[in-house]
Formats: C-alpha cells, structure tokens, sequence
C-alpha cells in the first residue's frame, strides 16, 4: 500500500515554510521531534513562489525545505501546487479565471479559481507536475504525490461551453439523442445545431442554486464538470507517474461534497484522502459515516485522513475549540474506520490572511506549552506505540448503503414533490440506525458487486440506472436482503420518468404499486402503524416529509398510516423474492422506528455488534489478514461510560492492559483492544 518507506501510521500535515524565515522553521523541526510528527505535506500552495514567470522555474527554496525536513527525520508528502494559479496566468491569460454561475468573469484572487477547460491551465499544471517530478523523483524523503488540493467550483465560460458541446457529442452522439434524453419538446427547447447549446447557469436555465427548468441538461452539466476537473487531475497524475511510477499519487477529496462524483474519481486515484472537518455539534454518526463513504470509494482500501484541524476551524460561523480529548477521539475514528495516516491542516498557523484563525499542532506563540500541542504530542507517541500493527487492516461489513452524486443530483434539481428532501439527510437516517447498534455498514456505488453482503439498503433511490435493478433481483433471488424507501425508481440515469407506474423497474421485486406521493408541511406528519408486532416493532411510530399512496401486488402488508385519506393504507411492506426479501418503507420515520426495523433485519441474518451497544460509545472493527481483530471503543460522551465485553477479552494496544468483563471508558475516552484467539 503506501507505507513502504515509512512503515506505521503516518503523523504530521500541511506545512508552509516558506511564509516564515529559517529560524522559525529550525524551531519548527525540534517541535516536530517532540511531538512525534514524521510526514508533512508540502508546497501546496506555492506555484507562485516556484514559477515567477512562465519560462522560468525556481525550486531552489523547495530543494532547501526537504533537505532539512528529511535531515530531521521527517518524510514529505509533496504537493503540486496547483490549487492556485499565479497573479501574472491571469493577467497574461485570462482565459484561466472562471466564469461564475451568475455570468460574471472572476478576476485574479482567492483561490480554485481556474478554469478546468482553459488549454493554459491545463499546460502550465501539467508542466509543473512533470518538473517537479523529475526533480524529486529520486529524493529518498518523497512518500507520497498530492496532486492540486480540494478540486471543486464550476465554470461555465465559453471554453467550457464548448467542451460541454464536445463532451455531450462523445456521450450521445446525435442531437436526436440530446433532444430525446433532455426531453427538450418541452417548453419548445428542441436543438438543430450544437452551437445552440450553452451552459445552465442563472443566465439560461437555473434561476438559483438547484433549481432548474430543465434537469436533464443541468445534470448533464454536473457529470461534465465532475468530468473535467477529474481530467484537468488526471492530465498531472499521468505527468508524475511517467518519472515515478512507483509512488502513490492522491488528491485531497472532502467528503460528502455535492459537485464532484468521487466514485468516478477513485479508480484515478491510487489511495484515498480526504480533509474531516466536523463542527462541534455535527452528529458523529455523520462523521463516521463520511469515513465510511470514503473507505467505500476504493472497495475498502485503507485511506489517508489527510487534513483535521487541531483545536479550531476559521470559516465556522461560531468558531469553537474542540474540547480537551476530542481531537485524540476524532483522530481515533478516522483509524477505526480505515485511515491509515492522521494529518492536520496546519502544523504552523499562519500570520496572516484568512487562515490565521485556523488551529494548529504550532499556534501563534510559537512554542510547545499548549494545550493543543500536548495533546498532539500524546497522540504522536500513541501511533508510534501502534506501529504497524494497524496498517492495512480492514473493516468488514456485512450490510451496505448505496450511494450515488448522480441520484443526489437528481433528487435536488427535481421540481418537486418538496423542497425539503434532502438525500443525504434520508441516507444518514438509515446509516446512524446501523451505527447506533454498533453494526457496519459500506456505501457503496450502485454499480458496485453487492453479492459479498447480506443486507442492501437503497434510501431514496429515485434513480434507477441501466442493471441495477436486475442486480439486485439477483441478490435477492439468493437470498439477500433489499430494503428502499419512498421515492424510489421514478426515473432512468437521464432523469425520465419510467412508465408504466412507480416504483418502475423495481416494481416487480418490491412487489407494489405507488399511486401518488403526498408532500407533507414541516409541521405535518402521520403514523406508521403496525398491523402485527415485528421484532421490536409494535404500536404505531411517527412519519412525515413524503408518504407514498401504494397498493401491494403479491407484497405483504407490514404497517399501515394512521390517518389522512389514506388511513389504513401500506406504509411498509416485503416481498419474497426467490430465497430473499425486498423491503419497502413508505415514508421517512422516526429513528426509533428505523433502529427496531434494521436491528431485526440484520438478526435475521446473524450480524451482531461486537459488544452491547452503549449510547454515545462508537465501536468498530478492523481485521488484519492473518484473522488478527482490533476493537476500537470510542466514548463520544461527557461522562463515563462502562461497555460489557461479554465473551470478549483482549489488549488494550494504547496502555498494555489485559481487558475482559466491563471496561470504563473515560469521557472521550479511547481503547484499541487487539481481541484474544480462541484457543
């Protein structure tokens, strides 16, 4: 994987020497050395400082910086710069800056403000690439390649709108096909030339942020975006990997970010990273299920955590500490659930600019007696302990999510049925009921090979792209067990509605018929009502945001609404299916409907939590090779909190102590227990 020179969990992060003079950085390194930093990314920003013009290159500062960083023991994890374009690109070629989304040409500033389909932006990143490469391709300190940082924004001037016109050609061949897949006899759209095809902006077709007259050409033009910022990527991998075929080359992604299609990325990126930057009140069912997402984009390969901030986060409204012990609990989550590296975005905070209120390992006093270092400073010493005893293992899941940008898309551009759908929101509903009982979960693409679980789970699967629906008869024609919810199936991969009565191709294996869809008013709800007690499930439970009108065709009647019109019809159902199930839940309800109903699915299917689950305590797996297993319990609470082994008993890695009965977890409070074989 990426550990062949440095082989433990990688510590460090992003480190901008060049904003500081020699001494500083001298005193830098000793405090590297304290807290047990041994990698940091590089060079991220400094494409000006190495190429003052375009002919010219000047690495000689950069040569300076690894020389002393690899004297000092510490390994780079070196950057292509590429995130920002020089002041004089600009000037000299304007056809770098984007166009925003209301039309406006940008000017020179901030920064992602290149455009991704500029031929002058494309030139001088790749070239930039190639000469680092060259240069560094040899450096004994080099582990890993970080291509530009956070690709993301649209553009949409006319070098876009050309590519658009080219990328479509390559997708669709025809303008009859365009015509058709858009649906353009609406509205009188129908196109006879290519050139009459522009950009959907606030100009044309979007009069706001998702929103759109016309879906299928602003979905269209999210897939060409994701597509050219991947190229404009790709253009520097291929750059790098011709001098050094032999060292990984990632970029850093963010999560649950709604513009770009990670799932079309990973294949181009040879490990995972990504920067977690949770606020003090996001639930940590999301954090974990953002790690998740991300193991999920490589089929469960270990990941980079590559950015975290230390204490505190400059572009939060309220910009609050994290508490004494939650960086060291947040850290801790990213490697139960796959990180291979904990990284921080900064390990120095700047001076100046907009980042200099941002945490760091080193904060503006400039010295190590701080809280926050201190605590960095454990955790350095905690990773070294681990060692490699961590590296490449894997968690095992047993149930999977699926998860699709272009079904969020989709979703979100939709005229209706409400504004207050949100697919992240609906998918999350269904992962923290999981993650509340302890039990795994993958996300996975709905292309992805789901014949390795026992449980598939398709929240909102409005899109129903070209064999999926024949996949999953599949898997649940041997057995498997698939559960979707309400506005599901009612369209194809070009947003066209699938005839012949929702929910359309999957219509057969959940065994229903939807009629209508009634939207309901924030202060709305109605009631899922038991017709017999199931598992856990009995009485009635509360439901709201959609409720699908459906009638059961050879599906079996599991709840019924409480009220409204509908009173009394299907508001859950399942469908045998060959030797499987196929689950369907009528509308969004409450979490404790949701942790009773899964709880009892996955029993069925033997998959159990490690231990008891206790409220606020995370716990996870991950499984070497060799059979070796390692149970992280992580106390997200403020007080203590005793987690029951039951039959378990093992190590704990971080203080050698033999563990078995009930442990007590301090709060925020971490154990990393290597668990005994069976003799």
């Amino acid at each position: 994987m990426i550990h062949t020179k440095l082989p433990k969990i990688w510590y460090g992060g992003d480190y901008n020497p060049e904003q500081w003079d020699s001494a500083v950085m001298e005193e830098d390194l000793r405090m590297f050395k304290l807290a047990g930093i041994d990698v940091a990314t590089i060079n991220v920003f400094s494409w000006a400082l190495s190429q003052p013009d375009e002919d010219t290159y000047q690495f000689e500062w950069l040569d300076d910086v690894i020389e002393k960083l690899h004297a000092n023991g510490t390994y780079v994890c070196l950057a292509t710069s590429t995130g920002a374009h020089p002041a004089w690109m600009a000037r000299k070629y304007p056809d770098v800056l984007r166009v925003d989304f209301e039309g406006r040409k940008r000017k020179f500033g901030a920064r992602h403000n290149s455009c991704p389909n500029s031929p002058t932006y494309r030139k001088y990143a790749e070239r930039i690439a190639d000469r680092l490469a060259e240069r560094y391709k040899d450096h004994p300190a080099v582990l890993i390649w970080h291509v530009s940082n956070e690709y993301g924004g649209y553009c949409y001037c006319d070098n876009c709108a050309a590519a658009f016109r080219t990328w479509l050609q390559a997708r669709y061949a025809t303008l009859d096909e365009v015509n058709r897949v858009w649906n353009t006899k609406f509205w009188g759209h129908t196109f006879y030339d290519w050139e009459e095809i522009v950009p959907p902006n606030a100009l044309s077709e979007e009069p706001g942020e998702n929103r759109t007259f016309f879906q299928g050409i602003s979905l269209d033009y999210r897939r060409f975006m994701s597509d050219s910022l991947l190229d404009c990527y790709k253009l520097e991998y291929n750059a790098l990997k011709r001098h050094t075929p032999y060292l990984p080359v990632t970029t850093n992604m963010m999560g649950l970010y709604k513009p770009l299609n990670y799932f079309k990325w990973a294949p181009y990126l040879d490990v995972i990273s990504w920067d977690n930057y949770p606020a003090l009140d996001t639930p940590t069912s999301l954090t974990a299920m953002c790690h998740d997402l991300m193991r999920g984009l490589k089929a469960g390969q270990p990941f980079m955590l590559m950015e975290q901030t230390p204490s505190q986060q400059n572009w939060q409204k309220y910009n609050s500490l994290k508490r004494p012990g939650v960086m060291r609990l947040w850290s801790y989550q990213a490697v139960a659930r796959g990180a291979d590296t904990v990284m921080f975005f900064q390990l120095r905070r700047s001076i100046g600019a907009c980042e200099k209120y941002h945490g760091a390992v080193i904060e503006h006093v400039g010295h190590e007696h701080t809280r926050v270092f201190r605590e960095c400073a454990q955790v350095g010493r905690e990773l070294e302990k681990l060692s490699d005893l961590l590296l490449d293992t894997r968690v095992a899941a047993r149930a999977a999510i699926v998860f699709d940008w272009e079904n969020w898309w989709a979703i979100e551009l939709s005229s209706g049925p409400t504004v207050a759908l949100k697919y992240v929101n609906e998918v999350h509903k269904y992962y923290d009921a999981l993650f509340q009982q302890g039990i795994a979960a993958d996300l996975i693409a709905p292309d992805h090979d789901v014949s390795g679980y026992d449980i598939v789970i398709a929240p909102v699967m409005y899109m129903v792209k070209e064999g999926f629906a024949e996949k999953v008869e599949a898997f649940v024609q041997n057995g498997g067990t698939f559960l979707t919810t309400f506005f599901s199936g009612i369209v194809d991969e070009n947003d066209l509605v699938t005839l012949g009565g929702y929910p359309g191709k999957l219509r057969k294996l959940l065994g229903i018929w939807v009629e209508e869809i009634d939207a309901l008013f924030p202060d709305q709800s109605n009631q899922i009502q038991l017709t017999q007690p199931f598992g856990g499930l009995q009485g009635s439970y509360e439901c709201g945001l959609l409720c699908d009108l459906l009638h059961a065709e050879g599906a079996e009647v599991k709840a019924v609404y409480g009220s409204d019109f509908y009173q009394g019809m299907p508001a859950l159902t399942v469908n045998r299916f060959g030797s499987g199930q196929a689950w369907y839940v009528a509308s969004s309800p409450e979490p404790a409907f949701l942790q009773e109903l899964l709880g009892e699915l996955c029993r069925e299917k033997g998959i159990t939590a490690p231990v008891s689950p206790v409220e606020g305590v995370e716990v996870t797996v991950r499984h070497a090779a060799d059979g070796e297993a390692f149970i992280f319990l992580l106390n997200h609470n403020n007080h203590e909190a005793a987690v029951a082994l039951d039959a378990l008993a093992g190590t704990d890695l971080l203080t050698d102590e033999r563990l078995e009965g009930e442990v007590k977890l301090a709060p925020k409070g971490v154990i990393i227990m290597k668990k005994e074989r069976l003799s």
